[in-house]
């Protein structure tokens, strides 16, 4: 059965209501039968829901879709992206370990890397490069983890994903940890090349439609634990609601990142020649560095389209500003399409020349393409583009 018909039909087991759809289980303990049971339960003799802190029947059923659609052993959700993120770092690192990054990452994670880790004597080695050299000159003795995004925030770097799965297979103690957010599993599955954990930020595509905050890691079973240890100790669990909500989207997500791509790809392709804008970045333009990469690794480009306005941060205000349909918010992923402005909001954390490593200048923009007629995203980024430069 293909994965994207599992999640579909991955569902809590029916109550005797008979119901169609998962009911919403808003509760924040679960009753014992008789104090044996509880003590069972407790002392994991017994399968069974304790707390909704500890898991619930909502999260349960997100958490086997995603497992399903990325092919992966078991998995936990969280809060947030982010909080899925710092625990993957903080459930499965020590001090003195050291982890290998790639540079084109979120500034939140950027932060965690240069600002809280190393408070506790983790160390990060960035790398620029898709070569393997690259990637084996930076392990050290203490190298732990090696963490990745592909197709990168904002700039859409991409990194070889088949590449690092040979590396971890002369260094299997290192953990391979991806953040698959922009591509989702409908796109790429990094597991079958070798990766032991996969996260998203379950807030962007999964959710679709801008409604709840969610995370999510899937992966090796054994680290899962080790994360669940993690969660039920300190908290950042996904609420029963939102895990309602993000397993409903995930029934959807395979066509809307269709519908996604496609209008993304259209959008890219109509402003690479745009003589107010200097580049345009999409995995699948024949003109990005990584075109073939993208076709090796991808089933298509995804929903995002970076571009770089002539003129600066003045000429970027008036483009913003000018936009009648397409909404300014730090978000992506939505139904609805989106412009960011990078240096001045996800990434504005990051120095100067930091945001330059990753390819961030003051003009700088990123879209997320939604599900509107590709026609009238065009027209509302040409017209504002035109107005902006006759201001």
């Amino acid at each position: 059965m293909d994965n994207q018909t599992k999640a579909i039909r991955e569902q809590i087991a029916r109550s005797h209501y008979r119901e169609h759809s998962s009911p919403i289980y808003l509760t924040s303990s679960f009753i014992f039968d008789n104090a044996e049971q509880g003590r069972a339960i407790f002392a994991e003799e017994e399968i069974g829901q304790v707390y909704s802190r500890y898991g619930n029947p909502n999260t349960s059923e997100f958490i086997k879709k995603v497992c399903d659609m990325e092919g992966a052993e078991s998995g936990i959700a969280f809060a947030s992206g982010m909080a899925a993120i710092f625990a993957s770092f903080a459930a499965l690192l020590r001090s003195g370990d050291h982890i290998i990054s790639s540079r084109a990452i979120f500034g939140s994670t950027h932060q965690i890397f240069t600002e809280l880790l190393p408070r506790w004597g983790i160390q990060t080695t960035y790398v620029d490069s898709n070569t393997p050299e690259a990637w084996e000159n930076a392990i050290q003795d203490n190298t732990k983890m090696i963490f990745l995004e592909t197709p990168s925030n904002p700039g859409l770097e991409l990194f070889d994903l088949e590449m690092l799965g040979k590396i971890k297979l002369k260094y299997p103690h290192i953990i391979l940890n991806v953040d698959n957010c922009f591509a989702t599993p409908c796109l790429q599955t990094p597991i079958e090349h070798g990766f032991d954990l996969v996260s998203h930020s379950a807030t962007k595509y999964m959710d679709g439609q801008g409604r709840v905050l969610g995370g999510v890691i899937v992966g090796r079973k054994e680290l899962i634990e080790q994360l669940m240890f993690f969660v039920k100790n300190t908290g950042p669990t996904l609420s029963p609601f939102n895990a309602w909500v993000l397993s409903k989207g995930l029934e959807t997500l395979s066509l809307r990142m269709e519908r996604h791509s496609s209008n993304a790809l259209k959008v890219a392709l109509a402003l690479q020649n745009n003589k107010y804008i200097e580049l345009v970045s999409y995995p699948y333009l024949i003109s990005h560095p990584q075109y073939e990469l993208a076709k090796k690794q991808m089933k298509a480009g995804g929903g995002i389209v970076t571009f770089t306005i002539k003129g600066g941060y003045e000429k970027v205000k008036s483009f913003l500003d000018s936009l009648k349909m397409i909404l300014i918010t730090s978000n992506l992923g939505d139904s609805r399409t989106i412009a960011t402005h990078p240096a001045s909001t996800t990434h504005s954390k990051l120095n100067e020349n930091e945001r330059s490593q990753l390819g961030i200048t003051p003009g700088t923009i990123r879209i997320s393409v939604g599900l509107e007629a590709v026609e009238d995203i065009i027209a509302d980024i040409d017209q504002a583009l035109q107005v902006s430069n006759d201001y």
